[in-house]
């Protein structure tokens, strides 16, 4: 009897009875491939990985609870992120474009790991030589750290019932692939089952996984989404190809908050971390130029002074155009709106465009009035001064409403030198930073009054 095929996305996993042209899921075209029922059949999760006894269900109440424990990575930066620490037996996910510096930053964490744990770094890309240099380049000696250059995921499973590590490393998730499957590495059903089989080794054995993804051309991890919704932890590790800068976030964190980054420098022994990001962000910042201005975000609990640009010229075209790199572009289409409607400047004919300087995303609206600022700077040709910061949100009918935790922001903000703020006029009565000139504002008008 004819097995019954199932066909598969192999862009996001999903199923489907028939094949399409065009996945109804994600969108992509010529992504579903078929897939017989009965290879899958044949490509168990091997028992090796299982370490946690079967199953039984019991009430809520008499469950019994532990303290997580936590143990320090030797990188500050990455600690914040991971929410204080890594856990033991958790899986965690690191993702990033190539050549951004994933292997870099999990080769010098074993380095100290290796120091009180026994770890084990797993590469399908390179060898132990290539990984031995790197290491010597990066300083990285790892006495208890032992390599195994492995794409076989069942013999990388017999390499950790040998070794018996406390932390496991695999570089990359895309390059394993299991006995039994005919799919090639790196497909959705090779990835499916090599994180289901890490992830019971992580939760069976309390080893803690730390798994390398690389990211396609839509800038998403590659492989099936699931995989996103198996591991506790999701980082991702961003930055711009030509800059030095690097910048770490989490997009889940089943052990901590997502909303912290970690700021490092890319350097020719490794990656250093940047303990203030902020002055990272404003270095090189020109003086008496017109169409830049500050603001301060918050990332996590850490506030964080970012330097918007803003380019306002005439066109030649029927059409403006415009575009916006590091600012939501919706937004920065609404604020141009708001700009000509409510603060008269007549910006329709003209291109914009709108850049946050270093490569960092902003995407709390307290950026909103900095925006403002350096769009009506441009177009006016009118600095704004240097010593003049911009925090707040703008309400499409003109309004500058308050934002969260402004006292901690406007400290952060005096304390890299800045000694006048544009503030929403609500919420500033009870604030007081000695040396510091607040300046409230309640519509846009009276913000742009600020550059006659």
């Amino acid at each position: 009897m004819k097995s019954k095929a199932i066909f598969y996305c192999t862009n996001c996993g999903n199923e489907f009875p028939k094949w399409q042209g065009r996945c109804p899921g994600c969108g992509s075209w010529n992504t579903i491939v078929e897939q017989p029922t009965e290879s899958r059949s044949r490509n168990p999760v091997p028992s090796v990985s299982s370490g946690r006894p079967v199953g039984r269900a019991m009430p809520l109440s008499q469950v019994e609870m532990g303290e997580e424990i936590r143990f320090c990575t030797g990188m500050g930066e990455l600690d914040r992120v991971l929410g204080g620490g890594a856990v033991k037996g958790s899986f965690v996910l690191v993702g990033g474009s190539p050549g951004i510096g994933k292997s870099t930053l999990m080769l010098q964490i074993c380095d100290t790991l290796s120091a009180s744990y026994r770890v084990l770094y797993v590469s399908g890309e390179e060898s132990a030589r290539q990984i031995k240099l790197r290491a010597q380049r990066l300083g990285v000696v790892g006495e208890g750290m032992y390599l195994l250059a492995e794409t076989n995921l069942n013999q990388v499973l017999s390499s950790v019932e040998e070794v018996k590590p406390d932390i496991l490393v695999v570089d990359s998730i895309q390059t394993m692939y299991q006995d039994g499957s005919e799919s090639l590495p790196g497909s959705v059903a090779q990835v499916k089952a090599c994180a289901m089989s890490l992830m019971e080794l992580a939760k069976g054995n309390g080893i803690t996984v730390f798994v390398i993804g690389h990211i396609n051309k839509e800038g998403s991890i590659a492989g099936p989404k699931v995989l996103e919704h198996i591991v506790d932890c999701v980082l991702s590790f961003e930055g711009e190809q030509n800059l030095v800068y690097r910048i770490l976030r989490a997009t889940k964190n089943r052990f901590g908050a997502t909303d912290e980054i970690g700021v490092f420098e890319m350097l020719d022994s490794g990656l250093r971390e940047v303990p203030n990001p902020s002055e990272m962000l404003l270095s090189g910042r020109p003086a008496g130029t017109p169409g830049s201005c500050v603001t301060c975000v918050m990332e996590g609990v850490r506030p964080v002074l970012a330097e918007v640009q803003a380019l306002v010229a005439p066109s030649s075209f029927a059409v403006p155009r415009r575009t916006s790199n590091g600012i939501d572009y919706n937004r920065s289409m609404l604020l141009l709106a708001v700009l000509e409607k409510r603060g008269g400047l007549r910006i329709g004919g003209c291109d914009a465009y709108i850049n946050v300087v270093a490569g960092l995303n902003l995407n709390e609206p307290a950026a909103d009035l900095a925006a403002v600022l350096a769009l009506a700077s441009s177009f006016r040709d009118r600095p704004v001064p240097d010593d003049l910061a911009a925090v707040g949100e703008v309400g499409l009918t003109g309004e500058i409403r308050s934002v969260s935790v402004l006292g901690q922001r406007l400290s952060e903000i005096h304390r890299l030198g800045f000694h006048k703020c544009l503030v929403p006029a609500r919420g500033v009565k009870d604030i007081d930073i000695p040396g510091m000139q607040l300046i409230p504002v309640r519509n846009i008008r009276e913000a742009l009054a600020v550059l006659v």
